[in-house]
């Protein structure tokens, strides 16, 4: 686990509403976004919660620093602790950073390798109105997710830095930009031989030779490089600081004159792979030159359109005061007119320059020069495999851990599935319904929410990409539940763990047993020919249909009558009542013997055992509906309960910490008062069950008026007829 504050760099351009948006913005894609939580704020909704925090922010006019602190929490790939986990572990490092009291909204994203969690913290104390800014936050940090991962029992993280600043930042630049910075190329290109250099005009020669000069600026020495990128000589090497470098070759002596050929030179490229990258990067380059004159044609238009649109009001304004200067009107009318056409005249340069910076915006959005790392999720994101590959042979890319599928075969390119998102190390992620199937290429992974649909499509993806020889890996649970989608789906695969597909072979046999077609008699006989036997009478015929939904069961007698069965019946209680069918031919039959007659006989064989103990069934279709809670009501309190469930379940799933809430029903168990609400003209009765779930129940005024008398909290019961009536018996 690894903590960071993400600092502006221009604390003007702070905006904790900006932040907000960004942290809790799905973007359009299912696997991004993930539980929101504020905490310490009075509203209920963002929009609420974000003025909230302004007007606290505002009420500190002293504070000229960042009043918002940005902080980022972030776990190894295949590590997803559960939202109790992650909410203590906000709790504890916002705490510990002296936060604790402070207003703050964190969203947890899942659209990268790694799961972090985003908290946005207003610095402002919501109470004192003073700002509080954390001491070396990052030792702080550091301290603290190393006690939180013994806790926790989480991947132990190396928290002790050995790098400065400037060597942090070009490390991250390496790691998500993917290009070479000039502290790294120093590094791996020339650090050797300015380490062996014996004097000052060893070292300048060194550095001309791979086209970089020795600068002297404020208190220190500094590498520039062709282009004009710099770097302190320090940051590459303490051995290359001024004091370290005077203290071997004496007093600084600049660099002279002399022309030195160059062997190489500094230019950001992208770092070296196991494949070749050089045809993409030009590719990358060109596109970056293009979309600069795509940039700047677009806007030079934009203005320019901007430009004529505020003369063109101008003009109608001018106009519009010659024609009120030649009215004949008195001055109060005059000065009256004056100020509307004046008023009219801001009006439409507002709207035009609102309009003008709306077009701006989606410009600079749409043609923004990417880096090279975005620009190859870009195009791996249109179906380029060869960006796709790019992204994949990154270093520290690690494939997927946890619960994971694979396959022997050699994995082949093609997926049905929508593609949600492409993460920077070239991990597919699929739109599965409600969850998501990752893909880095090697395996499978069932993500957050693995629902039966996500693993039916994740072993389907896995057949397709590796044939039906499938290996999985992970926790007991999620093997079993594998084997449960792989034989509810009826998929021709196999699994190499011996005891997996032995488990699968036998859910399988029990799906398929489950699925035997209805007997045509509706009950099983022991002679095992679907209940139709040969009597003595008559030879019996049965045909079918080749849909197997339509049987024709007839009985020839010796007389040649032929006695025509219902068909398509089941056992008794099988079958829906007619209320549900509308229908009669799939009302149930009772099993009954028909009476021999004539020359035939009935003998033993030819009655079922069951014919004589044949009990009286309910008969709850004829019985009309009793009253009791939640029945009985009018169609305007049923909406308004729904409505108002509907409203706090959609807050929940946004984020908000607000309890489950359902409509009451036929709950049987401890309750308490937890207060009315009025929606629609309707009252509600909240019922607060023993696991802090709010059921709502529609009451009359009357009943909603006595109950104003109650305190929250007070146990309550339901008594059949809908009523409510407290412990010490008073019904209301």
């Amino acid at each position: 686990m690894i903590a960071k504050h993400v600092p502006m760099r221009v604390s003007k351009k702070s905006d904790f509403a900006e932040l907000v948006k960004y942290i809790t913005d799905e973007q359009g894609k299912t696997e991004r976004l993930g539980h929101v939580r504020v905490t310490n704020c009075e509203a209920d909704t963002l929009p609420a919660v974000i003025g909230e925090v302004l007007a606290t922010q505002h009420a500190n006019t002293r504070a000229e620093s960042d009043k918002t602190f940005h902080l980022l929490v972030s776990f190894p790939p295949g590590e997803n602790p559960g939202a109790d986990v992650l909410r203590a572990i906000e709790d504890r490092i916002c705490a510990g950073l002296g936060f604790g009291e402070h207003q703050r909204v964190s969203a947890v994203h899942h659209d990268t390798d790694h799961l972090h969690l985003h908290i946005a913290i207003n610095k402002i104390h919501p109470t004192r109105g003073t700002i509080h800014e954390p001491y070396q936050s990052y030792r702080t940090l550091g301290a603290l997710c190393t006690t939180l991962e013994r806790e926790y029992g989480l991947q132990e993280v190396n928290h002790v830095s050995r790098k400065t600043l400037a060597e942090g930042r070009a490390a991250d630049m390496e790691r998500h930009a993917g290009v070479e910075s000039l502290v790294g190329w120093i590094k791996r290109e020339c650090l050797p031989d300015l380490q062996v250099a014996q004097s000052w005009d060893d070292l300048h020669r060194v550095l001309r030779e791979n086209g970089l000069e020795l600068r002297e600026r404020g208190n220190g020495f500094i590498f520039e490089a062709g282009d004009g990128t710099t770097v302190k000589a320090s940051t590459v090497s303490r051995d290359l600081s001024k004091p370290k470098l005077e203290a071997r070759f004496g007093a600084f002596t600049p660099t002279e004159g002399n022309e030195v050929p160059r062997r190489r030179e500094y230019r950001p490229k992208p770092l070296k792979t196991r494949i070749d990258t050089t045809e993409l990067y030009a590719r990358y380059q060109s596109e970056r030159q293009e979309m600069g004159g795509v940039r700047k044609g677009e806007l030079d238009t934009l203005r320019l359109r901007r430009d004529r649109l505020v003369e063109a009001a101008k003009r109608s304004n001018r106009l519009r005061r010659a024609a009120i200067k030649l009215l004949g009107e008195g001055r109060v009318a005059k000065r009256l007119m004056y100020a509307q056409a004046h008023k009219a005249l801001r009006a439409d340069l507002d709207k035009i320059n609102r309009e003008y910076r709306r077009d701006r915006q989606a410009v600079q959005e749409r043609t923004q020069r990417r880096a090279w790392a975005d620009w190859l999720k870009a195009e791996a994101m249109k179906g380029d495999d060869k960006a796709l590959a790019a992204l994949r042979a990154r270093e520290g890319r690690s494939g997927l851990k946890g619960n994971t599928i694979q396959g022997r075969g050699e994995a082949k390119p093609g997926h049905a599935a929508v593609t949600d998102n492409i993460t920077k190390k070239g991990t597919i992620i699929y739109r599965v319904g409600s969850s998501a199937v990752r893909d880095d290429g090697d395996r499978l992974q069932v993500s957050r929410e693995a629902t039966t649909d996500g693993l039916d499509a994740a072993l389907r993806l896995a057949m397709e990409r590796f044939g039906d020889r499938i290996t999985v890996n992970g926790t007991a649970e999620f093997k079993e539940r594998i084997a449960q989608a792989a034989a509810a789906g009826r998929l021709a695969i196999t699994f190499d763990d011996a005891a997996l597909e032995q488990r699968r072979q036998e859910l399988l046999t029990k799906e398929q047993a489950h699925e035997q077609p209805e007997r045509n008699d509706g009950r099983r006989d022991r002679g095992g020919d679907g209940g139709i036997r040969p009597t003595a009478a008559g030879t019996t015929l049965n045909t079918a249909s080749g849909d197997g939904d339509r049987r024709d069961a007839r009985t020839v007698s010796a007389g040649g009558t032929v006695t025509v069965r219902k068909p398509n019946v089941g056992r008794i209680g099988r079958k829906p009542p007619p209320q549900s069918q509308n229908r009669l031919r799939a009302l149930s039959q009772l099993g009954v013997v028909r009476i021999a007659g004539g020359a035939e006989m009935l003998l033993p064989r030819d009655v079922p055992g069951h014919v004589e103990q044949q009990g009286a069934e309910p008969t709850h279709a004829l019985r009309r509906g009793v009253s009791g809670p939640g029945r009985g009501l009018k169609p305007e309190q049923i909406t308004a309960a729904e409505k108002y469930v509907a409203e706090r379940e959609q807050k929940r799933l946004n984020g908000f910490d607000i309890p489950k809430h359902a409509r009451y029903t036929d709950y049987v168990g401890a309750l308490s008062y937890a207060g009315t609400r009025n929606v629609e003209d309707q009252a509600l009765a909240l019922l607060k069950k023993e696991n802090d779930e709010i059921l709502v129940l529609p009451v009359d005024k009357a009943t909603a008026q006595r109950m104003k008398r109650l305190a929250i909290g007070d146990p309550v019961t339901v008594t059949p007829r809908g009523s409510l009536k407290t412990t010490r018996g008073r019904s209301r």
